[in-house]
């Protein structure tokens, strides 16, 4: 009976599609709605744009430490992700799939978090202290292992707190735009500004004071903002009874096309080097607040650029909207650094001036805000897009693994590929013992070269897998028609299967 209510289903929702209507319906309400836009603030409420900086001014861990033990933790990164997959897609509870590791994950990010930046008030400034750099270790361990739980609950919730994509997109859509209101940025705005008051001495407070207050502060406060939508949501997408294998995992990954097509596009992604635009601010031009001031323009047209999405999404393919989303913020930067090559390498290079190179990054990231909204949505409908294409070809939904393989090629390529970093400004002779501004011009050089030029160069790889994602047009459309018809008729059958076990055990 149940599949003669499908079949009839998707044959009245076909014809509605072939006249060109998409049954629409809202699931998510308004409460929930305003949980899912506090909960998206509250990855904002932080002030981790500093924490390079935090490592080299306050914590000073040697440069070539720091390279070692970031391959190690990528490493352990890339392990414990498969085996968290394979046991959040196993997990079946009263509350949902996902919602009881979110919970419990928000309370442990805020004390590993809190941790983290409390490590000056009980670890030696010597910056090749063993035991410095075995607390740490541990600590990244730790912090790790619980950011996979809740990385992969976040994204499973993602795509199943309603069963249709068009509700799904206005939820990310208005979460992103709303959340442009929500002023959590501000404690990154003023990070800014106390670090150029400390280094310029306009005050007198401690830099390691400043850094463990903010840190512990915006650690507890998102981890609040979070937990408060954490125990309020639902999950709307039911899950099969049974848990799939590990064998049904596999099938479900490598039988994946879209999912695969974008496990390559990460791949590519990944070879990307990228140095701070931060440590570009503070050593080169003088100041962590030009952050703030390029970016005023930017943020008048970001929230705007929200406001098209959905009409882009009917014009234009995801996939084409993926890809200039993806890239066009690397190339618009690729021409701020032959701005700033004019007058040579040296000390009357323009990239030394703060003159020209702030109206210079100010047009760059008003140009790229044009298109942040295609950047924050296209990317995760399209991640959620996956999750609903294993449901709709094999009948179960595996987002643990899912997340997982997708995140599996970026994470391998960068325990390689992450320790340059510090590797590269060794190369350039940055020295950690130097004060504000006293790098040398060789060094502030590679610095700039690091946030403009390298990052254009290696980071369009991932456009060459994007161009063969094949989900789209009627192919997408007619995956959601069969879906929204199956999963309408599974809540009917578990609805009728609870209404005639009340009635049995009533009699």
């Amino acid at each position: 009976m149940a599949e003669q209510t499908t079949g009839v289903a998707v044959q009245e929702e076909k014809q509605e599609v072939k006249k060109g209507v998409f049954p629409d319906r809202r699931y998510v309400g308004s409460k929930e709605s305003f949980g899912y836009v506090l909960f998206n603030s509250a990855a904002g409420f932080n002030i981790n744009k500093y924490r390079d900086r935090f490592l080299f001014d306050v914590l000073k861990i040697d440069l070539n430490w720091l390279t070692v033990m970031n391959m190690i933790n990528a490493i352990w990164d890339v392990f414990n992700d498969t085996f968290i997959g394979l046991m959040v897609d196993r997990t079946r509870t009263r509350w949902g799939k996902f919602k009881p590791y979110l919970v419990v994950t928000s309370v442990v990010t805020a004390i590993l978090g809190s941790l983290f930046w409390l490590m000056p008030m009980f670890l030696s400034t010597d910056p090749k202290s063993v035991s410095k750099a075995i607390v740490y270790m541990l600590l990244a361990f730790f912090r790790e292992f619980s950011d996979t739980f809740r990385g992969l609950s976040e994204g499973g919730l993602t795509a199943t707190i309603t069963p249709h994509p068009n509700d799904r997109t206005r939820l990310i859509t208005q979460a992103k735009l709303w959340g442009n209101f929500i002023p959590t940025g501000a404690v990154e705005i003023i990070m800014g500004l106390l670090i150029d008051l400390i280094n310029h001495q306009v005050v007198s407070l401690n830099m390691k004071n400043t850094y463990v207050f903010m840190g512990v502060f915006t650690m507890i406060g998102s981890a609040a903002m979070a937990l408060y939508f954490f125990l309020m949501v639902h999950e709307r997408v039911v899950q099969s009874v049974e848990t799939p294998k590990l064998s049904d995992s596999i099938r479900s990954i490598i039988g994946n096309r879209p999912l695969l097509i974008i496990a390559l596009s990460q791949l590519g992604g990944s070879f990307q080097l990228r140095g701070g635009m931060d440590t570009y601010y503070i050593d080169v031009l003088g100041s962590a607040s030009i952050k703030n001031v390029v970016g005023i323009p930017g943020g008048i047209v970001s929230p705007i650029s929200y406001t098209y999405v959905t009409k882009l999404k009917k014009r234009f393919s995801t996939k084409w909207l993926w890809i200039v989303g993806g890239d066009i913020g690397d190339w618009l930067m690729g021409l701020v650094f032959f701005v700033g090559l004019i007058g040579g390498r040296g000390a009357k290079g323009w990239y030394n001036k703060p003159s020209v190179m702030i109206p210079a990054i100010t047009i760059q990231e008003t140009l790229f805000m044009f298109f942040f909204g295609i950047r924050k949505v296209i990317p995760v409908e399209i991640t959620n897009e996956t999750m609903d294409y294993c449901e709709w070809k094999y009948g179960y939904r595996t987002e643990g693994m899912t997340i997982v393989s997708l995140n599996l090629a970026n994470k391998l390529i960068s325990a390689v590929l992450g320790t340059l970093n510090p590797a590269m400004m060794k190369a350039f002779g940055y020295d950690l013992s130097k004060g504000f501004g006293m790098q040398s011009q060789k060094t502030k050089f590679g610095l700039f070269a690091m946030a403009t030029l390298v990052p254009m160069l290696t980071g369009s790889f991932d456009s060459i897998a994007k161009m063969f994602y094949n989900l789209t047009g009627e192919k997408r459309e007619q995956m959601y028609v069969e879906l929204l018809a199956r999963r309408a008729a599974k809540q009917k059958e578990l609805s009728d299967g609870e209404d005639h076990l009340a009635e049995t055990e009533a009699e």
